[in-house]
């Protein structure tokens, strides 16, 4: 029977993958139903096609840390995907994976010392947390409803219960699961901006109602005035022409008031053009030239 390799390649290749799930922790790679073990006996896993039931979600549980490279992956991707719209998600996860790579030691320390205080403040909570009811409660919910599968427990234990994944990683069950929820994203933030713009457009729109409802005021007590300046210029001339033609006798025409003084004027010019020579009208004529209208 030969030796085991120990050489540094061999190590690297018999190493459990690690692969960053969304939630920012680091998880090892689990084998698929098809591998098999050293000894040629397929190894325990989750029966291929069958989907796992979703996994309880514990609200209260501290917030998971965040690894050095999806810090940065958050920093990057927002203004990346606005560089590059027509990218598929993948593409840009590729591109911005070997952004990370060739990232500088000093620009990556950064991320790398964010991360690790994250993680140290993750560890304290979690180990508070394990004291307290609300976990205790949890913690017996899970295993009151942990299903079973052919009579075998199933590969979630207790602290993988509390990250509360709802799919099981590395399928393309789960790779679907993101496309589908980059894409509402996308859709959700292209309507977050259609909607922001409709808002620009009725914003500017009610201001300018307002400012024509302002002018339209202003505008409209400037014709109250008017209307009513000449309302009492109308008085003053019907109570000129009432004084005027009260000392005249019109043949066929009543005295002259200021109530009836309209009617009496359009009498009066009637009987100026059917009886011109009349000596009434020379009469009418110097107390017209004598009229004072100004006053």
């Amino acid at each position: 029977e030969s030796s085991a390799d120990t050489t540094p390649s061999a190590i690297a290749q018999n190493a459990p993958e690690t692969i960053i799930v969304p939630s920012g922790v680091e998880t090892p790679a689990t084998s698929s139903p098809a591998e098999k073990s050293d000894n040629g006996s397929p190894k325990k896993g989750w029966p291929k096609g069958k989907k796992r039931k979703k996994a309880l979600k514990d609200m209260t549980a501290p917030r998971q840390p965040l690894t050095g490279y999806v810090r940065f992956l958050n920093d990057r991707r927002e203004q990346f995907r606005a560089e590059n719209p027509n990218m598929p998600f993948a593409e840009i996860t590729k591109v911005l994976a070997a952004e990370w790579s060739a990232l500088p030691q000093e620009q990556k320390q950064q991320y790398l010392t964010a991360a690790e205080q994250d993680r140290e403040r993750y560890l304290q909570e979690l180990a508070a947390y394990k004291q307290t009811e609300a976990y205790r409660i949890f913690h017996e919910q899970q295993a009151n409803k942990k299903p079973k599968i052919d009579g075998e427990e199933t590969m979630q234990g207790s602290e993988n219960d509390l990250l509360g994944y709802d799919i099981p990683i590395f399928t393309e069950e789960f790779l679907d699961h993101n496309k589908s929820r980059e894409a509402e994203l996308r859709q959700l933030r292209k309507s977050n901006t259609d909607y922001e713009q409709q808002n620009a457009t009725i914003q500017t729109y009610l201001a300018g109602l307002h400012t024509a409802i302002d002018k339209l005021s202003v505008e409209t007590q400037q014709q109250r005035s008017n209307n009513n300046a000449l309302q009492q210029h109308l008085q003053h001339l019907r109570t000129a022409f009432t004084n005027m033609f009260s000392s005249i006798h019109v043949p066929g025409l009543e005295t002259p008031t200021v109530e009836n003084i309209d009617s009496f004027i359009v009498k009066l010019l009637a009987f100026v053009k059917e009886e011109p020579q009349n000596p009434v009208v020379n009469s009418v004529r110097s107390a017209v030239a004598r009229l004072d209208l100004q006053a």
